[in-house]
């Protein structure tokens, strides 16, 4: 067995939940058995991003988690980053 936690936040609320899971389980795996899509149920185990310690994880169904992993589960985007920057320049002047 390994130690892994699941994160997901959300400007209001946050959470970490710890668990043991057997070796050779993946990202999405783990946060299925978390729990947390009772917490937060707008997260999308199946098709949400995730990452690990802020590095995403390309393929989360297939990747396999090491003892002492943070999965963390993104929220979408609200606005794509680059038309924000443009938004705010275009506010300054």
């Amino acid at each position: 067995m390994i130690r892994v936690e699941v994160a997901f936040a959300r400007p209001d609320r946050q959470e970490i939940i710890s668990l043991s899971v057997e070796e050779g389980t993946t990202a999405v795996e783990a946060v299925k058995r978390s729990g947390i899509v009772a917490i937060f149920p707008e997260v999308d185990p199946e098709n949400g991003d995730m990452g690990i310690f802020g590095k995403v994880i390309k393929n989360p169904s297939a990747h396999e988690l090491r003892d002492g992993d943070r999965v963390e589960v993104y929220r979408p985007l609200q606005i794509d980053p680059k038309q924000a920057r443009l938004n705010r320049a275009k506010k300054k002047g």
